[in-house]
Parts: C-alpha cells; sequence; structure tokens
C-alpha cells in the first residue's frame, strides 16, 4: 500500500475552464497587490479604499487582511520568525489562487521580511505581483497606534514587534510606494487611486 508523505504521489489537475477563460467572464486580468508596512501605516486603510473603488469600477477583488487571517487559516501560528514565515507563505498561496481564479487579490499584512515577500512573487509571474509599500515612518505609525500595539511593545508586553524589537525590511524594487508629501499624508482616495492607476496603466482592468 502507497503512503503518502510530503506530498509525493500526486499530479496537478487541470480543468478545460482556466485563467483566460475566467478573466474573460471578469472583463480583467487576476493579479495581486501586496500591501507591506508597519503597524499603522495605513494598510487596511488602503486595502478597503481600493477594494470600494474596484466595485465602483465594477472590478471584482477580494482582501486578505492579516489580521482577519491570523483568525483562521493562520490561527495556529505565533509570532516567531518562523511562525512570519508560514503566515506570509500561507497567505502568499491563497492569494495567488485568487489571481488564478481572475480576482484582483489584495493582500494587506505587515509583511516585514523581504525574502518572505520575494517567495510569495516567485509563485506567480513577476508583472502580477504587485508589491504596494507603506512608507510612513515609525514615529507616525506609533503617534497613531490605533490598536494601541506600540503602547504594549514599548512597557514590554509584547515581544517581537515589528519595529520595536523586530526589524521590518523594506522593500528595495516595490512597484508602488505610498508616502507622505510635505509632511502630510494621502487620503485613503488618493492611495487608492494610485493603485488603480497602475493597474490600470498595466492593462489589469480589462481582460
Amino acid at each position: 500500500m502507497a503512503t503518502l508523505s510530503n506530498s509525493t504521489n500526486i499530479f496537478w489537475q487541470d480543468c478545460q475552464i482556466g485563467r483566460p477563460e475566467r478573466q474573460k467572464l471578469l472583463n480583467q486580468k487576476g493579479c495581486v497587490v501586496w500591501i507591506t508596512g508597519l503597524s499603522g501605516s495605513g494598510k487596511s486603510t488602503l486595502a478597503c479604499s481600493l477594494s470600494r473603488e474596484l466595485h465602483s469600477r465594477g472590478k471584482l477583488s477580494y482582501v486578505l487582511d492579516g489580521d482577519n487571517l491570523r483568525r483562521g487559516l493562520n490561527k495556529d501560528l505565533g509570532l516567531k520568525a518562523e511562525d512570519r514565515t508560514e503566515n506570509i507563505r500561507r497567505t502568499g498561496e491563497v492569494a495567488k489562487l485568487f489571481a488564478d481564479a481572475g480576482l484582483i487579490c489584495v493582500a494587506s499584512l505587515i509583511s516585514p521580511y523581504r525574502r518572505d515577500r520575494d517567495t510569495c512573487r516567485a509563485m506567480l509571474p513577476d508583472a502580477n505581483f504587485i508589491e504596494v509599500f507603506m512608507n510612513m515612518p515609525l514615529e507616525l505609525c506609533e503617534a497613531r497606534d490605533p490598536k494601541g500595539l506600540y503602547k504594549l511593545a514599548r512597557a514590554g508586553k509584547i515581544k517581537g514587534f515589528t519595529g520595536i524589537d523586530d526589524p521590518y525590511e523594506p522593500p528595495i524594487n516595490c512597484e508602488i510606494e505610498i508616502k507622505q508629501e510635505n509632511g502630510n499624508c494621502p487620503t485613503p482616495t488618493m492611495m487608492a487611486g494610485q493603485v488603480v492607476t497602475y493597474l490600470e496603466n498595466k492593462g489589469f482592468l480589462e481582460s
């Protein structure tokens, strides 16, 4: 009797309806918009604003939020380096499936390690992975502290918190960078517009 181990004795199953057919049905091209940045940098705000803007244009998207994923798919993972890596790997695999389904998948996670983000990029054709860097200074993110996590980290009640006692590795060649202009943060509408313009120019909003 054969024993299944380490994903052996399995075969990829192709179907008659593939990505091109799904994209034609939706009149858009599947891709992954991966939003990365410190806690409090505005990742979730951008993800939701982008989803609303795409919906208003008749485009189908789905948001994978890091906190939401840790309530289900990734609830068995902690904040150790190896757990963070597995958290991002699982999310990348799910995002890849959404893109293959023809959706614009918006992944919003701190994803602090460059290597892990690059691993997700390698799961897709390079042009279909759009890395958005929320380049907001730590001082601003900590002043916002919408979840009270920086305060807890500073008090030593949270260990391994990105930006405090665990590093954040900024992207080197991201497709989109969102940052302050003259000391002012762009509005959610402006941020979403920047991403939508990129998607339009690259042909993702048509089949």
